[in-house]
């Protein structure tokens, strides 16, 4: 496509929001060679996402061509991130919550962005979406996340890795569980939602899987265990969402020292339960962060690249307030309120809970 009669040239900017994850750099460099080469137009890479437009001067690099050329197969994103710091009640160091979400729209005027694409799950895009609102940002959102919680799109950046990361981890333990006899844990993340332990634990042989969205109890698991043990199998591979609750029905989490939680710790709990129960032999492997680092997958790179191009024609269409989004093999786009408005869970009644049925795997109750 000719950069001829395309119009005034456009200055974009471009910022990664939430948790890391891989193939953010594979957006980013599709974006800059669509943006550059395809429409003659400026790309500012905005530093530490919201925080790099609240700063003053704003934070960004303006990027070209042979600056990402060589990102496409490197972790994280070049641009950094933050999780942390509502822009709306931001804060402070006097322990205060300040509104400052106008500071971040006077960082993209200041900037003279014509446009700027978001990268985020669902709650980075929602506040963007409120900024952009608010302030008048073009705004174009692009879903990542290694839970793939977003409703509507089959794959969001990260995900695919995420499983082949916890796919690999699983054919490790099979050999050193079978070695000892043991019963293996792998305790994976994934938020509220399942999807990371269903497709590694049916892709990497698991024999029980839990996921938030479906019951179990710990009776069942043991006799999953036993079941195994009379047929002459003498370990257990078990995978296990970080979300999933005790029997009791409460969630198992971590404080930090400065009183922050998060999800952690259900395998120890299960394994010290299975250890009550029947005395087996349990051991815990906690697969965390590394998850979300690391080289992308091949249809992470792929899918990354899609979306990095579709949604700089979407700019140059002049269409805003949308996401783009993968479905039927795809790449389309949704107004940004229908894509945060639907949570994807599991479906257990869907296809995967289906194949773990039919593959003897105790997914629960």
């Amino acid at each position: 496509m000719s950069i001829k009669n395309m119009g005034e040239p456009k200055r974009i900017g471009i910022l990664t929001s939430g948790g890391d994850c891989s193939g953010l750099n594979a957006v980013i460099r599709a974006v800059v060679n669509c943006a550059v080469d395809t429409y003659g137009w400026e790309v500012l890479g905005i530093r530490q996402a919201t925080l790099g437009l609240m700063a003053r001067p704003p934070q960004f690099t303006k990027l070209e061509i042979d600056q990402v050329d060589s990102l496409l197969t490197a972790g994280g994103t070049m641009l950094g991130t933050t999780n942390k710091g509502d822009p709306f009640a931001f804060p402070m160091t006097d322990g205060s919550l300040c509104d400052r979400s106008e500071e971040i729209i006077a960082g993209y005027h200041e900037l003279g962005l014509d446009a700027l694409i978001g990268i985020g799950g669902d709650g980075s895009l929602a506040i963007l979406r409120r900024l952009a609102q608010q302030g008048g940002i073009n705004l174009v959102g692009i879903p990542k996340t290694i839970d793939n919680d977003i409703g509507v799109t089959e794959h969001a950046i990260g995900f695919d890795t995420a499983v082949n990361i916890a796919t690999e981890a699983l054919d490790r333990l099979h050999f050193t569980a079978a070695s000892h006899s043991r019963v293996m844990i792998l305790e994976v993340m994934g938020r509220d939602a399942g999807h990371i332990a269903i497709a590694a634990g049916i892709a990497g042989g698991a024999n029980v899987i839990l996921i938030p969205e479906i019951p179990y109890t710990v009776e069942h698991i043991c006799h999953k265990i036993k079941e195994r043990q009379e047929k002459g199998k003498n370990y257990c591979l078990i995978i296990v969402s970080e979300a999933v609750r005790t029997h009791d029905g409460e969630n198992v989490t971590i404080t930090n020292r400065l009183g922050q939680s998060r999800y952690g710790g259900i395998g120890e709990y299960l394994a010290d339960k299975i250890i009550e129960h029947i005395g087996v032999e349990t051991r815990v492997t906690v697969l965390g962060h590394i998850q979300r680092g690391g080289t992308a997958s091949p249809l992470d790179r792929l899918v990354a690249t899609a979306f990095g191009v579709a949604a700089v024609n979407l700019i140059a269409e002049d269409k805003y307030d949308r996401m783009v989004t993968w479905q039927n093999r795809q790449v389309l786009s949704v107004p940004i309120t229908e894509a945060i408005a639907q949570y994807s869970a599991v479906d257990p009644n869907g296809t995967l809970v289906k194949t773990a049925h039919g593959m003897g795997i105790y997914l629960g109750d």
